[in-house]
């Protein structure tokens, strides 16, 4: 495998940096890691969330994000951080523990819970085709990931992952930039909000 290099990069939420292995993390989707708690299901959130100074790990196809607890200098955390992505990396350990629900790829809708009107079918296959080519790459690049909760009367519902949740600008991001975007292309969108 020879020498490998993370990179990091930073990101518009400054307690949140987002590390690039150069390899892929994820097959497909991407995984939200909230707390430690939900970080059972993988050995490398649990390492990060073990380090004490994480309060955030989310993975995307390409990145980890790390979302740094209140009050943590990223100088030593960066570090750390390095180090545990480099350990299971280059041991080619595996993301998710076998056998647990965490090997279960979550669907991005499967808790859409608003009562959709089979009627507005078309509008919401035009959404999440939007959604899938436009929003979620260039969401992707601040490390963090939106996804698809629900459509009902004119409004969309979507959730914030990773860098994107707790992220002071995410509110702005979602309201002026997705919300506008979507509503050029499908006017029956109304307004959006963050579930």
């Amino acid at each position: 495998m020879g020498a490998m290099l993370i990179t990091t990069e930073l990101t518009p939420n400054p307690s949140t940096r987002k590390f690039l292995p150069g390899t892929d993390v994820m097959e497909a989707g991407s995984r939200d890691f909230p707390d430690a708690a939900s970080a059972e299901a993988s050995p490398l959130a649990e390492a990060l969330f073990a380090t004490g100074d994480v309060e955030g790990v989310f993975f995307g196809r390409d990145f980890v994000s790390v979302t740094a607890a209140p009050d943590v200098d990223w100088a030593g955390l960066e570090i750390d951080v390095v180090q545990i992505l480099l350990d299971h990396f280059v041991s080619g350990a595996p993301l998710f523990r076998m056998g647990s629900a965490g090997g279960i790829q979550v669907a991005a809708d499967e808790d859409a819970s608003y009562d959709e009107d089979p009627a507005d079918a078309e509008i919401v296959a035009q959404i999440k085709e939007l959604l899938e080519t436009r929003v979620r790459p260039a969401v992707a690049q601040d490390g963090g990931d939106i996804v698809y909760r629900g459509y009902k009367s004119g409004t969309l519902f979507l959730a914030m992952q990773g860098a994107c949740a707790g992220c002071p600008s995410s509110a702005v991001t979602l309201k002026r930039g997705v919300e506008n975007l979507i509503r050029h292309y499908v006017p029956e969108v109304e307004t959006v909000e963050a579930v």
